[in-house]
């Protein structure tokens, strides 16, 4: 409460993280009029749907890659996410399946219809409006993803929480910091180093040779963080094994620049815009007729009504 005044609550959809989810999760037999699969479509309206009846959030924002795999990132680690480039892209676009890349855009236009917020910043990921609105955020915050990238973002102090699919959206995990220390052995504060030395193959960082999610969490309750464990291993004097602290040393060119690959930004540029949660639509028409264009149904029924509700 600042002033007297109750701050708001606010919810933030890592969005390819969870129409992805639909994609995958939602038969593909739910279709088009004209029989294109819209299964990430409704999927993605029945997430909101459960999501804002569930936890009630005053405002709402779907938070977008403008890039996938921002250059700045790729030029400090070349291996930055290689794997999931397309093949075949020229490009060097993220390799999507081909049915649900039709979906994003109607995706975009039912959000932007409704009057969900939908940001974006140009050379960032999703991930970084994410940490960039919870930097700024007065009150509680929860992020619906399921990326575990964004532990890093929860912090009990602030009220800010990860609501993490362990099976499918009926089932979040409502992500603190005494369940990361209970999962991981560190808190949110500390889950990038961790990240940071236990690497992600998923997003092409090597890691430390040897070094595990357990060691990685060992070495932070001993050391206190990735800087601390560095001191560690330049120092003959402590307590590293000659294995690992050759194998620290060896990664420091890579662990020099890892902080800033793995730490999600807090100052990403955002255009203005308004994050409150509407009761109606703020376009209707466009609304109707993308409802029919698409066969959108029962799922945009469901978002309509739970908005209405509140």
């Amino acid at each position: 409460m600042i002033g007297g005044v109750t701050a708001p609550r606010l919810m933030l959809l890592d969005s390819a993280s969870l129409y992805f989810r639909a994609y995958f999760g939602v038969p593909d037999t739910l279709r088009s009029p004209q029989g294109e699969p819209v299964n990430a479509v409704r999927g993605l309206l029945d997430f909101i749907a459960r999501l804002v009846h569930d936890h009630r959030p005053d405002q709402l924002v779907a938070c977008m890659d403008a890039a996938w795999r921002p250059q700045w990132r790729v030029d400090l680690i070349p291996s930055y996410k290689t794997h999931r480039v397309a093949e075949a892209a020229e490009d060097g676009a993220e390799e999507v399946p081909d049915t649900l890349a039709p979906q994003v855009p109607v995706i975009e236009q039912v959000l932007d219809a409704l009057g969900i917020a939908r940001i974006g910043s140009a050379d960032y990921e999703a991930d970084d409006v994410i940490g960039t609105l919870t930097a700024r955020a007065t009150g509680p915050v929860q992020i619906v993803t399921g990326d575990r990238d964004l532990f890093q973002l929860v912090d009990d102090a602030r009220a800010v929480t990860v609501l993490y699919p362990v099976k499918g959206m009926g089932n979040l995990q409502v992500t603190d910091d005494a369940l990361l220390r209970e999962k991981y052995g560190v808190g949110g504060a500390q889950y990038a180093d961790l990240a940071a030395l236990r690497g992600d193959p998923s997003d092409g960082l090597p890691g430390v040779k040897g070094i595990g999610e357990k060691t990685a969490a060992q070495l932070i309750h001993e050391y206190g963080d990735l800087a601390g464990i560095r001191a560690a291993a330049q120092d003959i004097g402590s307590a590293l094994t000659p294995a690992r602290r050759r194998n620290i040393l060896e990664a420091a060119a890579y662990l020099d620049v890892a902080p800033t690959v793995v730490r999600v930004a807090a100052d990403a540029p955002l255009p203005p815009f308004d994050p409150a949660l509407p009761r109606e639509p703020l376009d209707p028409m466009t609304l109707e007729h993308l409802a029919t264009r698409w066969g959108l149904g029962t799922s945009l029924d469901r978002v309509l009504e739970t908005l209405a509700a509140r």
